[in-house]
């Protein structure tokens, strides 16, 4: 494949049926490419029937836990976009050990291009299991398909993320009480460079379109901004409008929120958080791929009114 040469070339997108597969799906289609959404339960993305013209999208089922089933999916295809990641479970057998499986699969099955979604903080040397097996899957995917191109996201916002509407869903029923109430901020001095969810898809469409150029690198992909996590929450409370009072907490009351049972934060969250998700200096990002991203600030007061 070469640059803007897409049309009718089948695409697979691995883990496409979640948050980002959604829009990079949309991006690929737009770009005139055939997509099929490889996932356990491909049935739950036939909505995306109706972004493509008539067999344009197509679906097949497999797991990562079953490599017959992504060789089946993988058949035909011309570029291969893994999407699939996992905070817990069997972390070496899906986002580990398991990429290098599928990239080696995607080799087999004659595709031009693997792209693999990797995140910012994957090290393997990290005490986080889940930052390990990141770079334990860049690392495979590179091995067994040398012209792989790794994409290193930051924190993904978009409409319908299950970030900022989580912060945004819990300050306005917060903000809501007769009382006026106060909500925790954990790490509040933790480093983020949220990045749009379509800004994402836009790289993942420019690295299949043109894997010579964008082969055997990899790209740290962060929005214009560095926030701490408290200036987040403060973004968020203003577009709220009726938001609760924000309270910085400790490193040990941060800890002990997370050793508790059922809290909505780990002590693993805990430990990324601190180390921050932040685009590393030199690092090639965004410009290297012709992208402009676009800042937080366009979209959150648009987005936080519904709470």
């Amino acid at each position: 494949m070469g640059r803007n040469n897409l049309r009718d070339a089948l695409v697979v997108l691995t883990g496409g049926r979640g948050f980002v597969g959604r829009y990079a799906a949309q991006a690929l289609l737009r770009a005139g490419a055939r997509v099929r959404i490889a996932a356990r339960h491909p049935e739950k993305a036939y909505a995306l029937k109706v972004l493509g013209n008539p067999g344009q999208v197509e679906f097949a089922r497999a797991s990562m836990l079953d490599p017959a089933s992504v060789a089946r999916a993988l058949t035909g295809a011309d570029a291969v976009v893994n999407l699939v990641g996992v905070f817990s479970g069997q972390l070496d057998a899906v986002q580990g050990r398991g990429v290098g499986l599928l990239a080696k699969a995607a080799r087999e099955a004659g595709a031009q291009a693997f792209v693999h979604i990797s995140a910012i903080g994957a090290d393997a040397a990290s005490p986080v299991p889940y930052a390990s097996s990141k770079a334990a899957g860049e690392a495979a995917a590179l091995e067994a398909f040398p012209q792989a191109t790794i994409l290193r996201p930051s924190v993904i916002f978009g409409q319908d993320d299950n970030f900022l509407n989580m912060f945004g869903r819990m300050m306005g029923m917060m903000g809501g009480l007769p009382i006026r109430g106060a909500m925790p901020v954990f790490v509040p001095e933790g480093l983020l460079q949220p990045v749009w969810v379509e800004d994402v898809a836009q790289a993942i469409r420019v690295a299949v379109e043109a894997p010579q150029a964008h082969g055997r690198h990899i790209y740290e992909l962060g929005g214009p901004e560095v926030l701490s996590m408290l200036e987040l929450n403060r973004r968020i409370a203003d577009a709220v409008k009726q938001a609760p009072h924000l309270l910085p907490m400790p490193d040990w009351a941060a800890s002990l929120f997370a050793a508790l049972p059922m809290t909505p934060i780990s002590a693993d969250q805990i430990t990324l958080l601190k180390a921050g998700s932040v685009v590393g200096e030199g690092a090639a990002g965004f410009a290297s791929l012709g992208i402009t991203p676009h800042p937080l600030g366009l979209f959150l007061d648009r987005w936080m009114a519904r709470y």
